[in-house]
């Protein structure tokens, strides 16, 4: 959102572009009209006109276009948001000799169309990241969320450097240009090393995209809105400003829309000879992210390009640098210790960073907000993982489900702002910011005890993960008669008798696996066998029992077999078979009537190919005869075992992990839940604190919004490293009481917290037209009656 501030002064300056501020004019004018004490003279009245200045989305946040300065009669002035100063019904029909408002700019709709493709690439790839990490890279959970929320940490950490590079260095057109191609070019690597099926370092390949997707996303951030905003004249396209920025904002949001509703039902087609399509669900944001590439190098030519004018991140860190210095170096007693800098940098410039530190103490608690929030990326979409998404014949793939946050924004955010507020504050509640800010954070807590109880419900039916130092192992078996088993690792670690019974299987998810090999035995009716095979640390193993030879007198063991035990968003099936001499036997999976995969098998062995299925009541066909039928369902691994010589039972569906039973939806709840806690901490926190911090310095409140994030994911990665508790339910929980802890400190903070007196209304200004007055430059220490919030 766009904001104008004025001067009470028109001076020469403003209109060559060197705008001066509102208290160097309001002190200028005080100077040049006032008594000894710096009071205006009896009589006297501020000019006629003003100069009127943008402050628009810069680099970091708010910065100021001095070039953007016009002189304008004092009655047309006001405080406005989106439109502009308010002008007399004279100006409005005859614009100022000189300052005609210009033809809208055609190149809005390059940066427009390159926003669309950018969020679309940025999220279309970070909805299906965590899953990607987990099922295809077969990191665990832990792991797969920290990566995922290193990556997280890493986009937002680099605006800062982004913005400290269009302002002081390159400007904002080549930063977006060149951060581009590195952004893509990391799209294009994370979409190669996601084909797993080649002989590649696909967790290198990997870990190396996404940092070169961060430096990319994370540096062109702060640049394009505010390069977009450069391309008006204003004010006289003050009016054309706010809808670029309307449409600007819709981009974002129909980017991010269709990308998070889009990759999912990418991934979950075949390619490659892999059940999921991940170099697909990253191929096409990668080349989304070319298009937007050649969509904004394209429209170079009408853009209006500004020259880098410095940071003012920058000069606040060398302020408090040689403060710190000079402090320690010195004996001098001063009254603050930014008063240490006072050889080099000016009173203005220190007691904005004295402003701007009150309000980001403020700030302290917040990131562990963020660390709640962005938890729909990763934990929660494992929680979906291990949900029922089915509807009929249409199933919701687990990573759609955060899609549900931004629509909840688009639906709540007006209701808040036209009937809810507005109702609270009529019943004296929530009135203030620093209140909905801790409400807000508090229902941020609330969510994550849905999550907790609702995770709880759900462990009690969860797979066992293979985990570092162990194995799983299961023994089928397609002989018409019950084995015995038993058997050790390295003739130490003894293990059974336990029963096999006819077409069924055995399982252990706790082998150790310490290098020594696992030797088996069975024994029964139809015989007996031994084998041997060294166990894979954090794998899982299977094999099958069945009669080698033709006159059932032999039994062996065929494997192993490698399970693919990932749950996801449809079941998993593999046929095991044992089929005499060496004809090809078709064998077909039905649903309703129609074929939905069909494989062709002969001998012994195992499929290696798991086809994606629609959930649904299957029968197994083998020749064209039905030989089994069972409901296949979402989350479900089965093990279609067959037999030719099993001629009682020579057809088997077994469940090897059970299906997902609980619905989707019931996250629902949380979505809601988490969605009013950001509207309530993240849209109030933004407009709190921008109005509260110097003019001076929003672009450094912006990037310290922005590094709350940061800093949350980091609280996400520390927390998921240490792992406190062995069940995620109690993480969820333990993420809640931290929450309400630090909202606890927020709201001691708050309640000793003086806001700073907002600008002027238009009332305010209308009566300092008739009397002599200038604007405000008092601390919220020169107000102690002003109720704290």
């Amino acid at each position: 959102m766009e904001h104008w501030w004025k001067s009470d002064v028109c001076y020469p300056e403003c209109q060559s572009g060197e705008a001066r501020g509102v208290e160097g004019a309001s002190a200028a004018w005080q100077t040049s009209h006032g008594d000894a004490d710096n009071q205006p003279l009896t009589g006297l009245r501020p000019p006629a006109h003003v100069c009127v200045c943008l402050r628009g989305r810069g680099s970091g946040g708010i910065v100021f276009h001095a070039h953007d300065c016009q002189c304008l009669p004092r009655l047309a002035c006001r405080w406005r948001a989106s439109h502009g100063p308010r002008q007399t019904a004279q100006h409005r029909r005859r614009p100022r000799e000189g300052h005609q408002e210009t033809q809208v700019p055609q190149s809005r709709l390059f940066i427009i169309g390159n926003e669309f493709c950018e969020r679309f690439t940025y999220y279309g790839m970070r909805t299906v990241l965590s899953l990607f990490l987990k099922n295809s890279l077969k990191l665990d959970e832990d792991l797969s969320t920290i990566i995922y929320h290193v990556f997280s940490m890493l986009c937002y950490f680099f605006p800062v450097i982004g913005a400290i590079i269009a302002d002081s260095w390159l400007g904002k057109y080549k930063t977006i240009a060149y951060l581009s191609v590195v952004y893509a070019i990391g799209n294009i690597v994370v979409s190669v090393a996601s084909a797993t099926s080649l002989n590649i370092p696909s967790k290198e390949l990997t870990y190396l995209g996404l940092l070169l997707i961060a430096i990319g996303t994370g540096g062109i951030k702060p640049c394009v809105s505010s390069f977009g905003g450069e391309q008006f004249a204003l004010p006289q396209q003050a009016r054309q400003l706010a809808a670029f920025f309307s449409v600007f904002y819709f981009s974002i949001n129909a980017g991010s829309l269709i990308s998070t509703w889009l990759t999912p039902e990418l991934r979950t087609t075949e390619c490659m000879g892999m059940d999921t399509c991940y170099p697909l669900s990253f191929g096409v944001p990668a080349i989304l992210m070319i298009v937007a590439i050649v969509i904004f190098i394209v429209g170079k030519p009408g853009y209006k390009m500004v020259n880098p004018k410095g940071n003012i991140m920058v000069e606040v860190s060398m302020c408090i640098g040689n403060a710190i210095k000079n402090k320690v170096g010195s004996k001098e007693k001063k009254g603050n210790w930014l008063d240490y800098a006072d050889a080099k940098y000016s009173e203005t410039l220190r007691n904005d960073i004295r402003a701007v530190l009150r309000v980001l103490l403020l700030f302290v608690p917040l990131p562990v907000f963020w660390a709640l929030y962005d938890q729909q990326g990763s934990r929660w979409t494992f929680q979906a993982n291990n949900m029922n998404g089915r509807l009929g014949s249409w199933v919701v793939k687990p990573d759609q489900m955060q899609v549900v946050n931004p629509i909840l924004i688009m639906i709540l955010l007006p209701l808040f702002e036209s009937v809810i507020y507005p109702a609270l504050e009529k019943m004296h509640l929530l009135r203030k910011p620093l209140q909905r800010i801790a409400t807000g954070g508090l229902l941020g807590a609330v969510a994550f005890i849905i999550s907790g109880v609702l995770q709880l419900q759900l462990e009690p039916n969860l797979p066992v993960e293979t985990t570092p130092g162990f194995s799983q192992v299961r023994v089928f078996n397609s002989l018409h008669c019950n084995m015995t088993l038993h058997g050790d690792i390295g003739g130490s670690q003894q293990f059974g008798p336990y029963q096999v019974p006819s077409m069924g299987f055995w399982a252990d998810t706790d082998f150790t696996s310490s290098g020594a090999p696992l030797n088996l035995v069975a024994s029964g009716d139809c015989g007996s066998a031994t084998f041997s095979h060294e166990l894979k640390d954090e794998a899982s193993l299977s094999f099958n029992m069945y009669y080698s030879d033709a006159a059932k007198q032999t039994v062996a063991f065929s494997g192993p077999f490698e399970d693919d035990l990932d749950k996801d968003a449809y079941p998993k099936t593999r046929v095991m078979y044992h089929f005499t001499g060496s004809q090809q036997h078709k064998v077909d999976f039905v649903l309703d009537g129609k074929v939905e995969y069909s494989d062709s098998v002969s001998g012994v062995g195992a499929s290696e190919k798991t086809p994606v299925l629609t959930p649904g009541q299957y029968s197994i066909r083998v020749d064209d005869k039905e030989v089994a039928a069972e409901f296949l369902d979402v989350g479900g691994v089965y093990n279609i075992l067959l037999d030719e010589t099993n001629t009682a039972k020579p057809a088997s569906i077994l469940t090897v992990i059970t299906a997902n039973t609980i619905n989707l939806f019931w996250l629902m709840p949380q979505y809601i839940v988490i969605s009013v806690a950001e509207i309530m901490v993240s849209v109030t926190g933004l407009e709190f604190s921008f109005t509260q911090a110097p003019n001076s310095m929003k672009s450094l409140l912006s990037s310290a919004w922005l590094l709350t994030d940061a800093i949350g994911n980091v609280i996400i990665i520390l927390i998921t490293t240490v792992k406190f508790f062995p069940l995620q339910s109690s993480e969820f929980f333990l993420f809640a009481g931290l929450m309400v802890a630090v909202m606890l400190i927020f709201i001691w903070l708050a309640v000793r917290y003086v806001p700073v007196p907002p600008p002027p209304s238009d009332e305010d200004e209308e009566t300092t037209d008739s009397t002599a007055s200038t604007p405000s430059t008092a601390t919220p220490q020169d107000h102690p009656q002003k109720e704290k919030e």
